[in-house]
């Protein structure tokens, strides 16, 4: 059975069968360039037409090796494998076949059993440390850990999305054979692996590219985060078609969640590279595929996309359970449970509908006839908390027990569930903006942090923002670290654990071919939703995320899981107290 895995990239340096190594490089703006092995003199590179640039040396993987450009600069690979040490030195020659998997029988685990478990590698002290945490994460219930990016970074602490060399896993968490054993070891225990991928921009430090291929950006529209890359080039698109399908064979991904991908301008690029990635995986493999799109576009998911992320959900559920009511969470303060309830029912809330936060501008597209799995429903993650000045989490806002009616909702309703490290233990500890950027670039990160939030309540004119953490300061990253489920014998860990049990031996198996059959809201903050599972069966959710009880229709059939004692014959009765949801489930006719 096949132990080694590799993808051949048309790009970067390919050790070959011969002993040598192919290097190949896309530089359009050179006339001409070398790759300078470390040890060796400058060996010039072919040109083979259209900007690109080849040879083939006799070199050994771990060899050290830059580009040389025409100007004399030297510049690490952009498709490299791996860096000797960060973004600006050199790369290395890694041979893909030098990891043997042990788990190769793995085909992954479909999507409907999917309960997603979101953690930032370095927070858990690297590959390692996260694999040491796999075994209580599979007690928990859990089945697919997504990691936030992994890519290199400039630095040792960043959250990923500042990523520069997108095929080199950052050397502060591990080399590339101890991710592939993160991986095959999470495969060992039945948990799938997603990554997040960043195609929406490059980093502000360590990105080469505009010194050898500018072609790679556009000057007629930027993302909020720098120039947008043009997608409209076949080289561009090809890079990260080759990268997505990278991570997925050589490091045996099961899935992966592309990062806002609303700032691709090029939406067509999406479809075409999730298409090639379907044809391009193994029979029989379970691969997902979920995006994070601000616009609410569905129509990717009626193709080749497993899901998207629901900020609309989380939006309302947020608002609920803490009334605030800044920024976009105005768009859900008025009429919450009426939201909550299409929500649960359609997917988004907004589709194609006014923004009041947006001026106006509409904002989505219809989605009431994909199926409720088609949606990742999650009340906290990275950018929920760690956007936030403080870093601080729901634990901080919100009452335990209104908390846990929230938990149980998002657990036990068809859609995916997703958890934040931390939450599954109560965890009180930030998780905080950071990065590990040097000179005036670290000074504009610190005070660009302080002027997004000068406008927020608490930071009014004359209060300042001083307050808020340095992101550059080492001690911003440790206050962000988790000490991986060190209070795992709590009773919000037990809750986890009995409501993913619920979910994992009553609900998956009847989740492929589930439709919602509509949901009713009784306002300020009770929602009662209902499902046609696969099998036949209805499941019925009732959920008071308010203080005052709330009358609603009798409600009848098995019951799953009451948050409260009693809180069942209430609702036989037509009755749901505050901060509880009861779940029941009607056997099919």
């Amino acid at each position: 059975m096949k132990k080694q895995f590799r993808r051949d990239l048309p790009f970067g340096a390919s050790p070959l069968s011969s002993g040598a190594t192919r290097f190949r490089f896309w530089a359009p703006a050179q006339t001409h360039v070398s790759v300078e092995v470390e040890g060796g003199a400058p060996v010039p590179m072919r040109a083979l037409g259209g900007g690109w640039f080849e040879v083939e040396l006799s070199c050994a993987p771990g060899a050290r090796y830059l580009y040389r450009l025409a100007d004399g600069r030297a510049v690490p690979d952009p498709a490299s494998r791996a860096q000797a040490d960060d973004v600006h030195g050199p790369s290395l020659v890694i041979d893909p076949h030098g990891y043997e998997w042990r788990h190769t029988g793995w085909r992954g685990r479909p999507w409907h059993e999917t309960v997603l478990y979101e953690l930032h590698a370095g927070a858990f002290g690297g590959f390692a440390g996260v694999q040491a945490a796999l075994p209580i994460l599979v007690d928990l219930g859990v089945t697919a850990v997504e990691l936030m990016p992994i890519n290199d970074f400039p630095g040792k602490r960043n959250w990923g999305y500042d990523g520069v060399l997108p095929f080199a896993p950052d050397r502060s968490y591990g080399t590339p054979d101890e991710l592939k054993a993160l991986v095959d070891a999470a495969h060992g225990l039945g948990l799938m692996m997603f990554l997040d991928v960043v195609y929406n921009h490059f980093g502000p430090d360590g990105n080469y590219l505009p010194a050898y291929a500018p072609q790679f950006f556009r000057d007629d529209i930027a993302t909020p985060w720098g120039a947008a890359i043009d997608f409209r080039r076949p080289e561009v698109r090809r890079y990260f078609t080759e990268n997505s399908i990278y991570w997925l064979d050589e490091y045996r991904f099961d899935g992966l969640r592309f990062d806002a991908v609303h700032a691709i301008s090029e939406a067509d690029w999406l479809d075409e590279m999730a298409a090639e990635v379907r044809r391009s995986v193994e029979p029989g493999r379970h691969v997902h595929l979920v995006l994070e799109h601000d616009g609410n576009v569905a129509d990717h998911l009626r193709r080749d996309f497993d899901a998207q992320w629901n900020d609309d959900a989380h939006h309302v559920l947020h608002a609920l359970l803490t009334g605030e009511s800044d920024g976009y969470y105005a768009d859900y303060a008025d009429r919450p449970a009426q939201r909550l309830a299409r929500a649960l029912a359609e997917g988004f809330v907004y589709q194609g509908d006014p923004s009041a936060y947006r001026s106006g501008e509409t904002r989505g597209t219809p989605s009431r006839d994909l199926p409720p799995t088609s949606f990742v429903l999650f009340l906290q993650n990275h950018d929920q908390i760690g956007n936030r000045p403080f870093g601080d989490r729901l634990t901080e806002h919100v009452a335990p027990d209104l908390l846990e009616a929230a938990i149980a909702l998002q657990l036990l309703c068809p859609h995916i569930p997703m958890i934040f490290m931390g939450e599954e233990d109560a965890a009180a500890s930030p998780f905080l903006y950071f990065t590990d950027h040097t000179g005036d670039l670290a000074s504009a990160v610190r005070e660009g942090r302080r002027r997004e939030f000068a406008g927020f309540r608490g930071f009014a004119p004359g209060e300042g923002t001083s307050s808020i953490p340095d992101p550059n300061e080492p001690a911003t990253f440790e206050q962000s670290r988790l000490v991986p489920h060190a209070e795992h014998g709590t009773a919000r860990h037990h809750l986890y654990r009995k409501l993913l049990a619920i979910r994992r031996e009553s609900l998956a198996p009847r989740l492929e071919g589930t439709r919602s059959l509509g949901a009713s809201a009784v306002e300020p903050s009770t929602v009662v939703a209902r499902w046609r599972m696969g099998d036949g069966a209805t499941l019925v959710l009732a959920c008071n995320l308010g203080r005052a009880p709330a009358q609603i229709e009798e409600v009848q059939g098995d019951l799953l899981y009451e948050s409260r004692a009693g809180a069942a014959d209430a609702a036989r009765s037509g009755r749901v107290a505050g901060a509880t949801t009861i779940a029941f489930l009607v056997p099919a006719p």
